[in-house]
């Protein structure tokens, strides 16, 4: 008797993936597979696959990582099935949370893919992927930036010299900049010290100036629409705009609010058993770096909007903590209110 195929068969590849080399798992619907190591490269992959699975159905995952979206995309480009995982989504049973390698990953990875309990995570354009990557410049000359202030604090404070009362704040105006350039030590070395990092000072403020306007510069070329809504909410500047063009991508694609604000981050973590509920503060979970821009953005919003006053000052006398984050819910909900209408905000309409 002659067989037939009913069904077309499937392969689940679990990929364990870093610079040097790739651990791979593959099994079917039917067997449960082996585990290789190979080249970093998809054709690699795409040979064997050929080779060994010429007539099957291909689905694919790795974890996200600094191997970003290249393999991602040569795999979809090949017609397989490509998934990207938050490693965090990849669940582990017993044994397992504790015993760690690469051989292992890869077969929760394919175990996962093959029950189909993994999602992919958003996967951007490849032109806003390089669009954040120089937003990510950005915050990282902003960590140069502060920490060179503070070495150059430091240095004062270890030789005992006392800033003038004028120059006792956070900004360092130009007659500031002078005073520092003129200081004079006993001995040149401290100078040459000085003198250096006022030198590598100059260098970051001015690299991030000239980065902040490329930014600024191309959001409002490409992206001007959403750009100029985000602006006219009271809070959101240039750079949170941009910040959120790069990071976030096109709000539209969230369904609501709730949607939204899980994957920023700003969501309270609840622990809930029999008839004990506690919440355990906001959640550990979230895009940390927009987290962030919302919540200074919310200092701005209470002092230039009215009605985020007054919300602020509602509740007055509670932890200022946990106020602000509130405060910062309601902008995030501003602000994808703002993108989905494509109406411009206006004080007391789209709260």
């Amino acid at each position: 008797m002659e067989a037939q195929i009913t069904a077309q068969p499937k392969l689940y590849i679990g990929i364990d993936i870093h610079k040097r080399s790739w651990k791979i798992h593959c099994s079917t619907d039917l067997f449960s597979g082996k585990s290789f190591s190979m080249e970093p490269e998809p054709e690699f992959l795409q040979k064997y696959v050929l080779k060994h699975f010429s007539d099957y159905q291909v689905s694919v995952a790795y974890e996200a990582g600094c191997c970003c979206y290249y393999a991602h995309r040569c795999f979809e480009g090949y017609g397989w099935l490509s998934l990207v995982v938050n490693p965090a989504d990849i669940h582990r049973k017993g044994k397992e949370k504790y015993t760690k390698t690469d051989r292992i990953d890869a077969q929760l990875i394919s175990r996962e893919l093959k029950d189909g309990r993994l999602d992919s995570i958003h996967i951007p354009s490849i032109e806003r992927e390089e669009l954040r990557s120089l937003f990510r410049r950005r915050n990282d000359l902003v960590k140069d930036f502060r920490r060179i202030k503070s070495y150059i604090k430091m240095q004062l404070l270890y030789f005992g010299i006392k800033e003038p009362i004028e120059f006792d704040n956070d900004h360092w105006s130009h007659a500031y900049r002078k005073w520092l350039d003129d200081m004079i030590f006993k001995h040149p070395t401290a100078k040459a010290t000085l003198d250096s990092r006022m030198r590598f000072f100059r260098f970051v403020d001015k690299e991030l100036r000239d980065v902040a306007s490329q930014i600024r510069a191309y959001c409002r070329k490409h992206h001007k629409k959403d750009y100029y809504l985000l602006r006219s909410i009271p809070g959101i500047g240039g750079i949170v705009a941009c910040g959120i063009l790069c990071e976030l991508g096109d709000l539209r694609r969230f369904n609501n609010i709730k949607h939204l604000a899980g994957y920023v981050g700003l969501v309270p973590s609840v622990y809930q058993s029999g008839g004990n509920y506690k919440n355990m503060g906001i959640t550990m979970r979230a895009h940390r770096l927009m987290r962030s821009y919302f919540v200074e953005a919310s200092w701005q919003a209470i002092r230039a909007d009215p009605v985020m006053q007054a919300y602020y000052r509602k509740h007055h006398g509670k932890n200022v903590k946990s106020v602000i984050i509130k405060v910062a819910r309601k902008l995030l909900s501003r602000t994808l209110a703002v993108i989905k209408t494509e109406i411009p905000y206006t004080n007391g309409v789209l709260e």
